[in-house]
């Protein structure tokens, strides 16, 4: 297998302006010598997080963004506050660096004011968050991501990234029994949410791209915003809109294992663009469509949208082009916001999706929620794609529009060179060969959610056709028990069909707008529009 078979080569990822690719001595678009692990669940990640900063020391750097950020909210325990713990970490000379999203306003239901706060926590320490409004109108900074270095220490060197915010609700495990911190959403999921989620601890060369994103935005000479009133706002408050310079950036740490990554991200197309993506960048929709065409047998996808028919053709036609193929889906049961024009808005980009990807592969297209034990459903936060147990990408992107063109997004994909010995060697048929680290992920989300466990469970599962099946199995034998009325030992699993709502005409055509400029707008340039490319 080459890599460049499954990876963007730089002219693909098309922003010869950022340095992510120009870093790089050999001149490829990805890293090689990574060791990547998938922290599943966001207790799991902020254990290992909060153990790791903890680790700092004075002369270290921290450098992180995120979409929201509680202050209050607890990684593991008491006395493990997110804002006490970085304000501490400054305190004790760390070198603390935050980008957040400046947000809307709170009346809108986003977090304006939990940004806000944290940021004035970490500020106060001696160390720097900053609330970052350079988006297209309507956008957002969605990139989730902590870079932790350490001069003189590069073994301890991580990049976390993924999907999981340093917020409320996100802090919940295999159980699925919520945070109790929770951040309230639909009513159906309780006062409560159960929250599937999932980050990867990268560690090697990697971790110098992860952390030249960071840097590309840290020193953008833009504006924090250009909206009179937030800017006025500011100053009132006394904020910080001014980044100081960061340390130099170390030598990339060395090798550590056998993965090779590609740092992924999109950037809209904006007026007086970023100086490190002018045309915005694209790299996440070009590389799922790069992959999608080499996928034969399998395609397992975990996210919390789908919308967007524009962003499911590639998948569709994946699924036309070889009859062979088939597509796992694991997706929320309900939007996470309800209300007489934001459900319709958020449902209609999810049904035409499916009507796309329908099309394309007929019943080899599966679409699944989960529930916990108790009945509850469970929100599918996740960004998760794994093609033929050889591709893999986690990140803060979903498949739609808004996160392929419109919104900042960070994703990883994973390539690795250890071939997994278990059959089927090669399901894809290409040559290219089962790879643990893309064969393991998918199992390990399986083996959840059909509630399974062990070595021969999870043998049985590496054939595509067997998963597959096992999950249409588990689906339905949940479903019928609730059909019938819950009598009798409930059957293990999680999973449930999941039906596609019903929306007239009528309700159809007046929510087309809002859903076109609200819900999933492009942010690609106009010729990109035309020609709905990437």
């Amino acid at each position: 297998m080459e890599r460049a078979d499954w990876l963007l080569t730089p002219a693909q990822r098309g922003n010869p302006a950022s340095r992510v690719d120009r870093r790089h001595a050999d001149g490829a678009a990805w890293s090689t010598g990574n060791d990547v692990r998938p922290l599943v669940h966001g207790a799991v990640y902020f254990a290992e997080l909060l153990a790791a900063v903890r680790a700092q020391r004075a002369g270290d750097i921290l450098m992180f963004t995120d979409w929201r950020g509680d202050p209050d909210e607890l990684l593991d325990g008491p006395n493990s506050a997110i804002g006490d713990v970085l304000r501490d970490a400054a305190r004790r000379g760390v070198v603390v660096k935050g980008l957040v999203w400046r947000s809307h306003l709170d009346r809108f239901q986003f977090s304006e004011q939990e940004n806000y706060h944290l940021g004035e926590e970490i500020e106060e320490a001696g160390g720097e968050c900053l609330l970052d409004m350079r988006v297209r109108p309507g956008g957002s900074h969605h990139q989730k991501f902590v870079v932790l270095r350490h001069p003189g220490r590069p073994e301890r060197d991580v990049a976390f990234v993924g999907g999981i915010d340093l917020c409320h609700s996100r802090r919940d495990d295999a159980a699925h029994q919520g945070d109790p911190q929770a951040q309230r959403i639909a009513n159906a999921y309780g006062s409560r949410p159960p929250w599937h989620d999932v980050q990867l601890a990268v560690r090697g060369p990697a971790v110098g791209d992860v952390e030249a994103t960071f840097r590309e935005r840290w020193t953008d000479p833009a504006p924090l915003s250009r909206s009179p009133r937030s800017r006025l706002r500011a100053a009132l408050r006394g904020e910080d809109t001014q980044a100081d310079p960061l340390p130099e950036q170390q030598p990339d740490p060395g090798p550590r294992g056998s993965h090779t990554v590609q740092v992924l991200r999109t950037y809209p197309n904006r007026l007086r663009g970023y100086p490190f993506a002018p045309d915005g960048e694209r790299s996440i929709a070009r590389a799922y469509m790069k992959a999608l065409r080499r996928a034969r047998r399998l395609i397992y996808l975990e996210d919390q949208y789908l919308w967007s028919e524009s962003a499911c053709r590639p998948f569709a036609q994946a699924l036309a082009d070889h009859p062979g193929l088939r597509m796992i889906a694991v997706l929320p049961p309900l939007p996470d916001q309800e209300g007489r024009i934001s459900t319709p808005m958020n449902l209609l980009g999810r049904i035409r999706a499916l009507e796309v990807l329908r099309r394309g592969g007929g019943d080899r297209v599966a679409v699944y929620s989960l529930e916990n034990h108790a009945g509850t459903p469970v929100y599918v936060h996740a960004k998760v794609c794994v093609i033929d147990d050889v591709w893999a990408s986690v990140g803060s992107d979903n498949v739609n529009r808004r996160s392929w063109t419109h919104d900042s997004e960070l994703s990883c994909a994973v390539l690795d060179e250890t071939r997994d010995p278990r059959e089927p060697m090669d399901p894809g048929g290409l040559g290219d060969g089962a790879r643990v680290f893309a064969r393991e992920l998918r199992l390990s989300l399986n083996l959840e959610h059909l509630d399974r466990d062990g070595d021969g469970e999870a043998a049985a599962l590496c054939d595509p056709g067997r998963a597959f099946a096992a999950y249409a199995d588990s689906a339905a034998a949940l479903d019928a028990w609730h059909d019938g009325g819950r009598h009798g030992p409930r059957p293990p699993g999680r999973l449930r069909t999941y039906h596609p709502p019903r929306l007239s005409r009528v309700t159809r055509a007046l929510t087309e707008p809002l859903y076109r400029v609200v819900a999933d707008p492009d942010g690609r340039p106009r010729s990109l529009r035309r020609q709905d490319a990437y």
